[in-house]
């Protein structure tokens, strides 16, 4: 699986995160650090088990949890039509 932005999809890093702005409707999003970091590692071409495994490695929480968290942010990022998945 392959993670890209829209066209219409810009992104700003804050203190907090990640915000990305839908410029096609004027809509921002706010993703935390934690968010942020995994939808980084996926843009960067990791498939979503690679980026569980990355999390798991630098946060105390287990694999399988890491990785039902980040097919949530893709399956809630794909959703909003923040992300395109191939």
């Amino acid at each position: 699986m392959t993670l890209t932005l829209p066209p219409d999809v810009t992104t700003a890093d804050t203190d907090d995160g990640l915000v990305l702005l839908d410029q096609r409707n004027g809509r921002y999003w706010q993703l935390n650090r934690t968010g942020a970091a995994t939808l980084r590692l996926l843009l960067e071409g990791l498939s979503p088990e690679q980026a569980a495994v990355r999390l798991a490695a630098s946060a105390p929480v287990a694999e399988d949890v890491a990785l039902a968290d980040v097919r949530a942010l893709i399956d809630a990022l794909t959703s909003a039509h923040l992300v395109v998945t191939s």
